[in-house]
């Protein structure tokens, strides 16, 4: 998945590389950075380290992981929160930096802790904001797998108004649904996806088109790309060539995420689903509540990705 948002120990992951909050002099110090330099091999970490010397704030330097999963870990220097002039722009760069490193190195996935929120001072929301900010600006531009690592629920949290919103609405709508009542669910989408309709959702009268065909019919109808669609849907360019096939079979986490990128209404995201042999579920939470972000025109699948996981729901994406 390019971009994804976990709650782990970021020593353990089996990237190729992983992201070091470091101070100046490229000491072994506490938090991420003392931990990371235990699991590599402090020794053998700090002599490559010692041989750089030096990392302003806001760059990025490269050593190898040694007895890490990661190939590499990233040495980047963040600002200290009322120290640092411009500690915003230099938190940016540290981002900025370490994936243009990642990227000059050839490396294709990369996780970060979040920089500057510990002992830095940082406060935890804007430096979570400023992450995903220069995490997808890269993105827009190139292909990367990047993992954002928080360390407990706490330190992850969206808006109080929007929470509260999608609270209400989850309470409103979720609903246990017997079996009985899912068939009549079903039945009623696929009722909805045959009814005539103008404009691109004639596109869902076929009853012989295949999800494929549907997609990228959808996809030429909209007049986009297909680098715009894979990248707004949060998918991997290899899995989405695959999605060409006929006889491709999406996961129910793809096809809403294609649903998120295509910019489509509830009566074309419950024929797209239904094509892929599925229907949003008043029984779960997730379904809940890209539905809350589809009925709001808010396609950004950054943002809802946020919101899942404020609700412990998985992320939209490959």
């Amino acid at each position: 998945m390019p971009f994804n948002i976990i709650r782990a120990d970021i020593t353990t992951l089996n990237t190729d590389a992983i992201v070091n909050a470091a101070n100046n002099r490229l000491q072994e110090g506490g938090g991420v950075c003392g931990a990371i330099f235990s699991a590599a091999s402090a020794c053998e970490l700090q002599k490559a380290c010692d041989a750089i010397g030096y990392c302003p704030t806001g760059q990025a330097v490269i050593t190898p992981g040694f007895n890490l999963s990661a190939k590499y870990v990233i040495h980047t220097v963040g600002p200290v929160y009322g120290v640092d002039i411009n500690s915003e722009s230099l938190l940016y760069s540290c981002y900025k930096n370490s994936l243009t490193l990642a990227k000059e190195n050839e490396l294709s996935s990369i996780a970060f802790p979040v920089i500057s929120s510990g002992i830095f001072g940082h406060p935890k929301q804007e430096a979570l904001s400023i992450a995903q900010r220069a995490i997808k600006d890269f993105l827009s531009d190139n292909d990367m797998d990047v993992t954002l690592v928080v360390y407990d629920k706490a330190t992850f949290t969206i808006s109080e108004e929007l929470f509260n919103s999608i609270q209400t609405y989850i309470s409103e709508n979720m609903v246990a649904y017997d079996a009985r009542m899912r068939k009549e669910a079903v039945y009623n989408v696929m009722y909805d996806a045959a009814m005539p309709q103008s404009g691109i959702e004639e596109l869902f009268e076929d009853e012989h088109e295949t999800f494929s065909q549907m997609l990228f019919r959808l996809i030429d109808e909209k007049g986009y790309s297909d680098v715009e669609v894979y990248k707004r849907a949060n998918i991997d360019r290899k899995l989405f060539s695959k999605m060409r096939k006929k006889d491709y079979v999406p996961k129910k986490s793809t096809v809403m995420a294609l649903v998120i990128a295509l910019r489509l209404n509830m009566r074309q995201a419950k024929a797209l689903l239904c094509e892929a042999g599925f229907a949003f579920s008043h029984s779960s939470k997730s379904d809940i509540i890209i539905q809350y972000f589809i009925e709001n025109k808010n396609y950004d699948i950054f943002e809802l990705n946020e919101t899942l996981f404020a609700f412990d729901q998985p992320l939209l994406g490959a």
